[in-house]
């Protein structure tokens, strides 16, 4: 199972850095993504770390937003100049592939004021 955290409240132009850790398996070897859906729209994949390192960033978080890969798996987001458009919860998912990320898990909360 893998757990998000690091969400908060912020003012635009801020940072955040999420984390997504599991407790007992090394995801290393896995794709890794995240992913968010604000209330009344569709679930949006926006950055994805492959198991040979390459990263796809959505264009709404391309330049801003920096998805890396620590120890064991553990998969981190860092947010820069967030804009109040990226308040909602995020989610990590992994997979042996790409296409098949599915997150299902409690997610974390950012919450960016103007």
């Amino acid at each position: 199972q893998l757990v998000e955290s690091g969400g908060g409240s912020v003012q635009a132009g801020g940072s955040l850095r999420l984390s997504c850790a599991a407790a007992a398996y090394d995801y290393s070897n896995f794709c890794l993504g995240w992913f968010r859906q604000a209330p009344g729209k569709d679930r949006e994949r926006i950055a994805t770390i492959d198991r040979d390192g390459t990263t796809i960033y959505a264009d709404s978080v391309k330049g801003r937003f920096t998805v890396s890969k620590g120890a064991k798996g553990t998969l981190y987001l860092q947010m820069n100049n967030l804009k109040p458009d990226d308040t909602t919860r995020y989610y990590c998912a992994t997979h042996g592939q790409c296409k098949y990320l599915n997150p299902w898990g409690q997610g974390t909360l950012v919450t960016v004021s103007s």
